[in-house]
């Protein structure tokens, strides 16, 4: 049976989770250079592989739920994936070591030229609309998966419903078949009764026209 108690603690992990994770990458990792950029990434790539586990107790826990309601919460896990999954995407394109202006700066690569800042912001302009296309595509494939594994679930209990109607089905058929078995014994018995009551109709009538032969023959003898 599913621990409702159990779900609730691990989703209320998850979310504790989430949002320490989301605070790294949003506010506290863009504005930190150096050591304590490379700490905070490391720690957040930890903590994504705990939400992962996570989330995947999560959906240990509804395997044994009801149908539509193991539906309806392993959507919601399934958006919690696609959330932690975004976050990675973004921090991955994070850079490890000094950020921005700094890192460029310590490469060599910056220049302060109008040509090759305008070549830095194509490439980078490139770059984010392929992550975009590709964080589209990823999103594309997750829904796919959703509707695919709904769709399982679906037809599982399709099967397991059509089951249990043709069990009925069978259980009606034999008592159908019992109910005929029972109906042709009480009328061969009826038939039987039927034939007894007409031989004593017919001993009775004998019985009578004997007594009356009698009675007549009595009756003749006095007279005479």
């Amino acid at each position: 049976m599913m621990s409702s108690e159990q779900f609730e603690a691990h989703e209320e992990e998850f979310r504790s989770l989430y949002e320490s994770l989301r605070t790294k990458i949003h506010d506290r990792i863009p504005i930190c250079s150096g050591e304590e950029r490379k700490r905070l990434v490391r720690e957040a790539e930890r903590q994504i592989e705990d939400a992962h586990i996570v989330l995947q107790e999560l959906e240990e826990e509804l395997k044994p739920a009801p149908g539509s309601y193991r539906i309806q919460l392993l959507s919601k896990v399934r958006n919690y994936r696609r959330d932690v999954e975004k976050l990675h995407r973004e921090l991955k394109q994070m850079p490890t070591g000094a950020g921005g202006r700094d890192a460029l700066l310590s490469t060599g690569i910056y220049d302060s030229g109008s040509d090759v800042a305008a070549v830095q912001a194509s490439q980078r302009s490139r770059l984010l609309q392929g992550t975009d296309t590709l964080g589209r595509a990823s999103d594309s494939i997750m829904r796919s998966h959703r509707v695919a594994a709904e769709t399982d679930v679906i037809g599982v209990e399709i099967i397991e419903e059509l089951g249990e109607q043709k069990e009925q089905l069978i259980r009606t058929r034999d008592r159908v078949q019992g109910m005929d078995e029972d109906l042709s014994r009480s009328r061969k018995i009826l038939n039987a009764m039927g034939r007894r009551l007409m031989t004593n109709k017919l001993l009775l009538g004998m019985i009578i026209l004997l007594e009356l032969g009698i009675l007549g023959g009595i009756l003749y003898l006095k007279l005479r």
